[in-house]
C-alpha cells in the first residue's frame, strides 16, 4: 500500500530534487513502488511599480501584477511511496539534495489522513492565484498620496481585484469613508 512520507531537502532546491528522484526512479525502473511527487506551491500575484524603458527608474503611478509561485514549505517535498520498502528508502536518500524522511531514526512516518487531505486541497488550488494584499481589515494606515495625503485611519474593507481599500478618516471633526489605492497608503 502506498502511503506519503515528508521528505527534507535543501531549501531552493526542491523543484531539482524532484526531477532528479523522477528521472532516477524511471532509470531503475522502480515506478511500481512511487506514486505522485509534490513540491507544495501555490500562486500568488503581486503588485510591483513599473520601471520605464528609457531611465529605468520607476514610476510613481504605474504598477503590474506578477504572478509568483510561492513554496509553502521550503526545504520539502512529499513523496508517495509504498510503506515500508527499504528499496524505496534507499532509492529517495541516495539523490543529491535529499537529507533524510521525517520520521523516528530511519523509519520514516507516513502523513495520516488527515494531513493528506490538507496536501490534496493544496494541489487542487494549485493554479488559483491569489493577488497579494499588503493589508487586512481593522490596519491603522496613513495616506502618502494624492488629496488626503498625511491623513491617517483604519482599513473598514479590501477589494483586491480593484486593488483598493476603504477607510475611515476624520474630516472636519467627523469620521468619512475614503476609498484609496493600495499604493497612495501605508501601514503605521
Amino acid at each position: 500500500m502506498k502511503k506519503f512520507y515528508i521528505v527534507r531537502t535543501r531549501t531552493g532546491r526542491e523543484k531539482k530534487v524532484k526531477e532528479m528522484l523522477e528521472k532516477l526512479i524511471i532509470e531503475e525502473e522502480k515506478q511500481d513502488l512511487f506514486g505522485r511527487i509534490i513540491v507544495p506551491t501555490k500562486k500568488t500575484a503581486r503588485w510591483y511599480k513599473k520601471k520605464t524603458k528609457k531611465s529605468g527608474k520607476k514610476e510613481d503611478n504605474e504598477y503590474q501584477m506578477i504572478e509568483e509561485e510561492r513554496k509553502l514549505y521550503p526545504g520539502y517535498i512529499v513523496v508517495e511511496m509504498e510503506e515500508n520498502n527499504e528499496e524505496a528508502i534507499k532509492l529517495v536518500t541516495s539523490v543529491p539534495g535529499i537529507s533524510h524522511f521525517l520520521g523516528v531514526k530511519n523509519k520514516p512516518t507516513p502523513l495520516s489522513e488527515e494531513e493528506m487531505k490538507m496536501i490534496e486541497e493544496i494541489e487542487k488550488e494549485k493554479d488559483t492565484s491569489l493577488p497579494e494584499i499588503p493589508f487586512s481589515r481593522g490596519d491603522h494606515v496613513r495616506v502618502i498620496k494624492g488629496p488626503f495625503a498625511g491623513f491617517s485611519g483604519t482599513v473598514e474593507e479590501i477589494y483586491p481585484d480593484r486593488r483598493r481599500i476603504k477607510m475611515t478618516v476624520t474630516i472636519f471633526g467627523r469620521m468619512t469613508p475614503i476609498e484609496i489605492d493600495f499604493f497612495e497608503v501605508e501601514k503605521i
